[in-house]
């Protein structure tokens, strides 16, 4: 029978180089953005924990703090310059000068019909998904040159790799933030920082379970070659590499975390 969770140990990486480091993870208080936040803080990273939902963030900031990491909870809207603008002044007066930013905010995935769609349906997934994204790195951006260093991770999707059933100007939002991530890389590599994109697949979260009745959860995990849903501690795992000097010599990829769906 094929299972939805992997029956397999989480293994928790150990970046030694992490240790003392600052980082920003937007869309952190739920999911994906949660288990990095708390993955960092594994790491020795002071984590400042994004996100719209002050219940969800206290509650990530809470474990992390009870388990002796340290974080600061922050809410914000990532569309909104002037929420950014706070966010940064905080991050940096709190924690100081941020060398890890992964930016996962965003959404909006669901399936509409490329006939159905609306202006305004299209517009606010290209804000809240490509735009938010140029919004929160132009933020941290001139600190990490000011710096030399640092390390970006944006979301992107499966949806940007292949024809999926989300939506069209999802499936184009997430295209521009591999575009954009690439641009970066070569724009910025001499400035020593590095960045990269992760493309996460269908993921378990409180959304898929709430949305997706169990026998489909099954269905689906089996029409994926690894034989499993990806779990929010993969897409964790792969930030803490990309973030860490293991990987200090990648910069400009997109990783397709995706159970073996998606090779390219």
């Amino acid at each position: 029978m094929i299972e939805t969770k992997s029956t397999e140990p989480m293994v928790s990486a150990t970046y030694p180089d992490l240790t003392g480091k600052v980082a920003v993870v937007t869309g952190g208080s739920r999911g994906l953005g949660a288990a990095t936040a708390k993955a960092l803080a594994e790491n020795g990273v002071s984590v400042a924990v994004v996100g719209r939902d002050e219940a969800a963030i206290s509650s990530v900031v809470g474990e992390i703090t009870f388990d002796g990491g340290r974080a600061i909870g922050v809410s914000a809207d990532c569309t909104n310059i002037d929420d950014l603008n706070l966010l940064h002044d905080k991050v940096t007066d709190d924690l100081g000068p941020v060398d890890i930013l992964a930016v996962f905010a965003g959404g909006n995935g669901m399936p509409v019909s490329t006939n159905d769609e609306t202006e305004r349906h299209w517009r606010e997934v290209i804000e809240t998904d490509l735009t938010s994204t140029f919004l929160t790195i132009s933020e941290f951006l001139p600190d990490m040159i000011s710096q030399h260093s640092g390390s970006i991770i944006m979301m992107s999707s499966a949806s940007a790799r292949q024809a999926a059933r989300s939506s069209a100007a999802y499936a184009a939002a997430k295209a521009g933030v591999i575009a954009f991530s690439r641009h970066l890389a070569g724009e910025f590599a001499s400035e020593g920082i590095r960045v990269n994109c992760i493309a996460p697949s269908a993921i378990e979260n409180d959304h898929m379970r709430s949305w997706v009745p169990e026998e489909q959860r099954k269905a689906l995990a089996a029409s994926f070659p690894l034989g499993r849903i990806g779990q929010p501690r993969d897409v964790a795992a792969a930030t803490l590499f990309l973030a860490s000097s293991a990987s200090s010599w990648i910069t400009g990829v997109t990783l397709d975390i995706s159970g073996g769906k998606v090779m390219l």
